[in-house]
């Protein structure tokens, strides 16, 4: 573990410059949910049940016993590993993959999340040389010849990262606005040097910051199902699971908001909610 001093971490939008980065990050950090979900899928009361009879179908086709029961099990592995939303979009969101460019920020001046510890500590993070970075070199880098619309920009949503003396040690993704007062949280990594250091709780209490400036008044995250870890740190947030005390007049909107599902409908992450 490495020692991170949160009130010199800078939480800023993503640019096209750090999209490697931030892919590379997200790759490390969700390196086994996408096994875990299938593991989680095929131990289904009811997939096993569909998995046995085909077994007992197979059985009377193949002459081996091991083939008969490991045909079927294999085929639903690629099927899930074709169909399940991949690590290089974000979990949680309906679309496939994530528009990394049109998500990036291209203002002049960096547009940052407020850092409550500056403030205590009275120090102002300081901008040093940046760190080796992960992905293509500065002069293998094409320039983007994308055409950014404000439609493709409100559609894309926004990334958030956390710069600690040029090095992006986390990040967070907010899907676009698609309902008034309504934010969504698809994704939050840190890296893993520098967990169980508060980054991601600075990284989510910013946001929600911002977003409560903006007129924001609730906010989802969407948390793959079989994270342990992510639920107890969102209860932790304030966060609480869909479906718990939920009041009447608030039904209708918690009901636009829905788990993500896979195959024979099973579940792939779970809803927390909390007011802004």
């Amino acid at each position: 573990m490495v020692r991170l001093e949160l009130d010199q971490v800078v939480m800023r939008r993503m640019k096209e410059d750090d999209i490697e980065m931030v892919k590379a990050l997200i790759k490390e950090g969700c390196e086994g949910t996408e096994n875990r979900l299938i593991l989680h899928i095929l131990t289904r009361p009811l997939c096993l049940f569909i998995l046995a009879v085909l077994s007992s179908i197979l059985r009377c086709l193949v002459h081996s016993f091991i083939l008969a029961l490991a045909i079927p099990v294999f085929l639903l592995i690629v099927f899930l590993k074709i169909t399940m939303p991949r690590s290089t979009g974000v979990l949680g969101s309906s679309r496939p993959y994530w528009d990394y460019v049109g998500s990036s920020f291209r203002g002049t001046q960096d547009e940052t999340l407020q850092n409550p510890y500056c403030r205590i500590s009275g120090k102002t993070p300081g901008t040093k040389k940046s760190r080796r970075r992960i992905g293509p070199k500065d002069n293998d880098k094409e320039v983007s010849s994308e055409k950014i619309t404000p439609e493709r920009e409100q559609a894309a949503g926004q990334v958030w990262v956390a710069d600690c003396e040029g090095e992006i040690v986390g990040c967070i993704f907010r899907e676009g606005e698609t309902r008034a007062g309504i934010r969504r949280i698809c994704r939050l990594v840190t890296g893993c040097w520098y967990r169980r250091e508060g980054l991601g709780r600075l990284l989510v209490q910013s946001l929600e910051q911002r977003e409560k400036e903006t007129g924001a008044r609730r906010a989802y995250a969407h948390i793959p199902f079989p994270s342990k870890v992510g639920e107890v740190f969102f209860r932790k947030m304030g966060y609480q699971q869909l479906g718990e005390a939920t009041d009447e007049e608030d039904s209708d909107e918690i009901d636009k908001d829905t788990p993500e599902r896979g195959f024979m409908g099973y579940p792939l992450t779970k809803v927390f909610y909390k007011d802004l």
